[in-house]
């Protein structure tokens, strides 16, 4: 990673920080999204609270996780680590906090009943693609091609919406382009993530633990991603079949190698919380993988499949990310979690396998599981957007922008 040097102090009469760099607004947004958009679904679901917008209820829960939360996550961590790995200028101050107005007006849109469906669906389309637009110069130009893929990503997430708002159009609903459109977005996000796991997993390893020995084997790398990348596109051809199936069964092996190189012996990182969540977290991906190959096979249930990928993998990955960027950027210690955030993390990891497993082992309690895996959810990130609120708000510690 290109490093920037040391910039200059910041003003010592500066004490509201929220547009000062993309982690900021949108970590925060993430956060509690994640708490609203769990408790208004558990509450529609179960009819406290009556439903209504441009989705129906189940379309409502998917789409906010995936394009709401999990993209306000990947928009605040791409506009903070393009301006480190390239040294070049990121959206900040006004030009930031449009972006935020924009991806907050989907939010918005797609509950408010009397809003025009062709609004709903601009509004919602647009924030992708102005977040590629904003970031395309330092990702096209910087010193890494690599980066350059991050554009081809977020391509394909703007294509998975635009197959979702298609479907809620009515257009070419037989073809199922809501579920083609979801796990396209699903696909996209764990190839950003493959992407990043595999940048800062194994570098993080090394610094906090010592004796740290990672192995790298040359063709885990670019099978990594090919396989995943055959079962995106599988998927989207040919969804919920032996041909996806295989796929998935396939990148989820790859997964477990690439996994178990980082690991090793490295027994360490179970005294490091903001490392052992992202490798948790990763395992839930190969889990996740995994069994999504089995549901191929009609082995096991798809919605259960999803929430492996989401909840656990997507979820536990994006927490530990958060936690640890945002210490990082306001010039904290990264292992100063305290013992809240571990807690967090422990919540959030059993409120996966409530929603995964449980269900499989007693149907009749369905319901209870449901509401233990959302309130467990929600618990962990209360913890989060408490814990980290100040920080989001006020300048760096250390007197430095950003």
């Amino acid at each position: 990673m290109l490093q920037i040097g040391d910039p200059p102090l910041m003003r010592r009469n500066r004490t509201f920080a929220l547009f000062a760099l993309g982690f900021r607004p949108f970590f925060l947004a993430a956060g509690i999204s994640a708490l609203v958009l769990m408790g208004l679904w558990l509450a529609f679901w179960q009819g406290i609270v009556p439903g209504g917008g441009y989705f129906n209820l189940v379309e409502w829960h998917a789409h906010e996780m995936l394009f709401g939360y999990t993209a306000a996550v990947v928009a605040g961590f791409l506009l903070t680590a393009v301006r480190n790995w390239t040294g070049m200028a990121v959206p900040t101050g006004g030009w930031l906090a449009t972006l935020a107005l924009l991806w907050l007006a989907g939010r918005m849109l797609v509950v408010t009943p009397q809003a025009p469906g062709w609004m709903v669906a601009a509004v919602d389309l647009a924030f992708l693609p102005a977040l590629g637009w904003s970031l395309w110069r330092p990702l096209w130009f910087g010193p890494n091609p690599v980066n350059r893929f991050f554009l081809l990503f977020l391509a394909g997430m703007t294509l998975a919406n635009g197959l979702v708002h298609l479907d809620v159009a009515g257009v070419g609903r037989e073809l199922g382009l809501w579920q083609r459109g979801l796990y396209l977005m699903v696909d996209m996000v764990l190839l950003v993530l493959l992407l990043v796991a595999g940048r800062v997993i194994p570098f993080f390893t090394e610094k906090a633990v010592p004796d740290a020995v990672i192995r790298h084997r040359k063709w885990v790398e670019p099978a990594s991603f090919a396989t995943l990348g055959l079962a995106a596109l599988a998927e989207l051809l040919l969804p919920h079949g032996p041909v996806a199936g295989t796929a998935c069964l396939l990148a989820g092996v790859v997964q477990g190698i690439r996994l178990q190189g980082w690991y090793g012996a490295n027994h360490g990182i179970w005294r490091r919380p903001i490392l052992w969540v992202l490798y948790v977290g990763y395992l839930w991906i190969v889990v996740g993988l995994v069994l999504r190959g089995l549901a191929g096979f009609g082995l096991f249930p798809h919605p259960l499949v999803l929430h492996a990928l989401t909840l656990g993998g997507i979820g536990l990955l994006t927490l530990g990310m958060m936690s640890r960027v945002t210490l990082g950027h306001t010039g904290r210690d990264i292992n100063a979690t305290g013992w809240w955030m571990p807690l967090a993390f422990v919540l959030l990891v059993l409120g996966t396998v409530a929603r995964v497993f449980l269900p499989m082992l007693d149907m009749g309690h369905y319901v209870v599981w449901i509401n233990t895996a959302g309130g467990l959810w929600m618990l962990a990130f209360l913890i989060f957007v408490l814990y980290y609120t100040p920080m989001f708000i006020r300048p760096r510690i250390d007197g430095r922008p950003g």
